[in-house]
């Protein structure tokens, strides 16, 4: 039964023979290997280019920004996956990255997205800032959530925002898409009635869209960076355990609200 249009499996990525391996084109061993840096791999596998100077940069400084983040849901549940499963650290790993979604890690790409649409409405003759404040409304009007502003711990700034913004503009990136989160920033108080700053999800796809980063795989971004975070986690865990005591911490505060038979809790 046919399924979709192509009846060949196709790719651009890779191929071989007994005594080359070619990536993009490019022959791993003789052009690759020790040349490259994993950053600059890593886009060079996803676009077929190379990236530029400020390209590179600028992703190698998201890519160390959104790597750790404490121990938040996914990296929970890795950790009491792995001590559930020890002898299955990929099984841990993926534990964690299944985690990874719409509100934790998913909401650089819907930011970035954001961000074209205001692209868009600029192509199409609108200002700064009326695009900006057109996007903002319609999301108040949706009861929407505005992606990549707000944090519950950093109110008045995440301070990687700042820090990204600066890598970005010292490394001669476009800032049209930085200018276009702060424009946002700006306009979110005068619509929503409060300050919602922007967090590492606005900044990232604000710095990366202006190297030429595409909008599609903009969360495969924090994937990858939070795949070596929670390595990392897994063998800190291998040592020092804490996979059953979050478990336990879990269970000693719930709080059960259904009902019970009759005599539930009396010694017999």
């Amino acid at each position: 039964m046919k399924i979709g249009k192509s009846t060949v499996p196709r790719t651009a990525i890779c191929t071989s023979d007994e005594h080359t391996i070619v990536v993009r084109g490019q022959d791993l061993c003789q052009e690759l290997i020790g040349h490259l840096s994993f950053t600059d791999y890593f886009f060079l596998l996803l676009t077929g280019l190379r990236p530029d100077a400020a390209c590179s940069t600028v992703l190698d400084a998201t890519l160390v920004a959104i790597a750790e983040h404490g121990l938040v849901p996914s990296v929970q549940a890795s950790r009491m996956t792995f001590a559930a499963a020890p002898d299955a650290l990929q099984g841990a790993v993926a534990a964690g990255i299944l985690g990874c979604g719409s509100v934790i890690l998913g909401a650089s790409e819907t930011a970035g997205r954001l961000f074209m649409d205001v692209a868009a409405r600029m192509d199409d003759g609108a200002t700064l800032q009326q695009a900006a404040t057109a996007v903002i409304t319609e999301l108040k009007a949706a009861r929407a959530a505005i992606p990549g502003y707000g944090h519950p711990l950093h109110k008045e700034r995440d301070p990687r925002v700042d820090r990204l913004l600066e890598v970005a503009a010292q490394a001669g990136a476009d800032l049209r898409y930085v200018r276009i989160a702060q424009a946002l920033e700006e306009a979110i108080p005068g619509i929503l009635g409060k300050e919602l700053r922007m967090n590492v999800s606005a900044a990232i796809p604000a710095v990366l869209l202006g190297v030429g980063f595409p909008v599609a795989s903009l969360r495969g971004v924090p994937i990858l960076a939070r795949t070596a975070g929670l390595i990392a986690h897994l063998a800190e865990e291998a040592g020092t355990p804490s996979g059953f005591a979050l478990s336990y911490q879990a269970t000693r505060e719930l709080q059960y609200e259904g009902t019970v038979p009759a005599g539930f809790g009396k010694a017999p």
